[in-house]
């Protein structure tokens, strides 16, 4: 994970973005930290945690956005600055938007990589169809990992208006909790929906990046990443395996992996 899965995302968005010299082992931490808060603090050792990424963050962020306001460059910051001067963007929503575009940038798409690699090995038949064919395969073998195993677990909403599902009334202003991991395995939409097979029919869309208004707006980049490191995983490590103790992180609403030890020989 700390190898691989992580570093690609974080050097795409950072670049985007426009953060020099990114330590992608210090985001990816930063990133798992925020993640983590999700399921709520745990103790007090986990707010202290929470704090301090949330502290290093907010002091690179102002750090570069007065950078950016001397010297503009090719980048998302300085677009998003040059915003703020134009009273698009306003002054206390710059850095909560860029630590979002951050953290969404890089922390769902390591989790996938991760998941969909153990799901290949643990189904060598899978990984023997995306071996012989990684350029068509790999975007198939990453919308079947989005579906089976999701960096997002659940996800909430709030009613705007009374509504009746099944049977059930919901009523304006109350929560309501969508559990995406479940959806994915629903009988009624995937024929063997416990099962990965990356040659399933794709008609059935997955909900890992939400819908409707609040269809995820970095899907087709995280789509692009994932596609690459997928076809090239196969191609460069055709002998891939896993070669050690599987870790999982400790939350529920994301969902990913800590430490997958692999072999490529």
């Amino acid at each position: 994970v700390p190898a691989f899965a992580a570093p690609l995302p974080i050097s795409v968005i950072t670049d985007l973005l426009g953060i020099p010299d990114a330590d992608s082992r210090e985001f990816g931490e930063h990133g798992a930290v925020v993640g983590s808060v999700l399921d709520g603090i745990q103790s007090v050792r986990h707010a202290a945690r929470f704090q301090a990424a949330n502290a290093r963050l907010h002091t690179l962020f102002e750090s570069l956005f007065e950078l950016r306001r001397r010297e503009p460059a090719d980048d998302l910051i300085t677009r998003l600055v040059a915003a703020e001067a134009e009273d698009v963007v306003k002054p206390g929503e710059l850095e909560h938007m860029v630590f979002l575009l951050l953290i969404a940038g890089f922390e769902t798409t390591v989790n996938v990589i991760g998941n969909c690699v153990l799901a290949l090995m643990n189904n060598p038949g899978q990984w023997e169809a995306l071996r012989a064919d990684p350029e068509h395969m790999a975007p198939k073998a990453v919308e079947e990992a989005l579906r089976y195993d999701p960096p997002v677990q659940g996800t909430s909403r709030i009613a705007l208006e009374d509504v009746e599902l099944e049977g059930r009334m919901v009523r304006r202003g109350q929560w309501v909790f969508t559990m995406i991991g479940g959806a994915g395995h629903d009988p009624d939409v995937y024929e063997r929906p416990d099962e990965f097979d990356i040659g399933r029919d794709a008609s059935a869309e997955h909900l890992a990046f939400s819908g409707g208004v609040h269809y995820c707006v970095g899907q087709p980049l995280a789509r692009m990443e994932l596609n690459i490191a997928m076809q090239l995983l196969a191609e460069r490590m055709p002998k891939l395996r896993v070669a050690g103790p599987v870790r999982r992180r400790k939350t529920s609403t994301i969902r990913g992996l800590r430490q997958l030890p692999v072999s490529a020989a």
